[in-house]
């Protein structure tokens, strides 16, 4: 051990500098806030995308686009799908309620049935809406939609 080695224990000494506690700490005054402007007073909070008082970018650009507010939302589901659950569960009798308990749709959503895939079961489908193409294979393979 040497002198030059000696360090105080973990712990013992502060690392922060207390500012605000007059002339002679070299802290006091403008408690190392500056002079003047937003940042030296007290409950300053810089807000999101606070640019200095330029326009900011969010508000300097134009809005595009329309959203219709009647838009209905459909959870999209394909024949590929159904039959997925007609060979591993042998359900042939599907409803909103069969897609939420298999994990493909939550229980407050519109389900609609899409052509991708194939279907080689008959099966009863109650939902929301189908596609003409998928609504033409469920009944060309005997099912029946509601």
């Amino acid at each position: 051990m040497n002198l030059q080695t000696l360090k105080p224990a973990e712990g013992s000494t502060k690392t922060s500098k207390r500012i605000g506690r007059g002339a002679g700490s070299g802290m006091g005054g403008t408690s190392t806030r500056g002079h003047k402007g937003a940042k030296s007073r007290s409950g300053y909070s810089k807000k999101k995308g606070f640019e200095g008082g330029q326009m900011p970018l969010q508000r300097r650009i134009p809005k595009f686009g329309f959203k219709n507010v009647n838009r209905v939302e459909y959870k999209a589901i394909n024949l590929s799908s159904i039959q997925n659950i007609v060979d591993s569960k042998k359900i042939t009798e599907f409803d909103n309620m069969v897609f939420v308990e298999n994990g493909l749709a939550s229980k407050n959503d519109l389900i609609k049935i899409l052509a991708k895939g194939t279907l080689t079961a008959k099966v009863t489908v109650k939902v929301d809406a189908f596609s003409k193409k998928a609504q033409e294979i469920i009944e060309a393979q005997g099912g029946s939609i509601e």
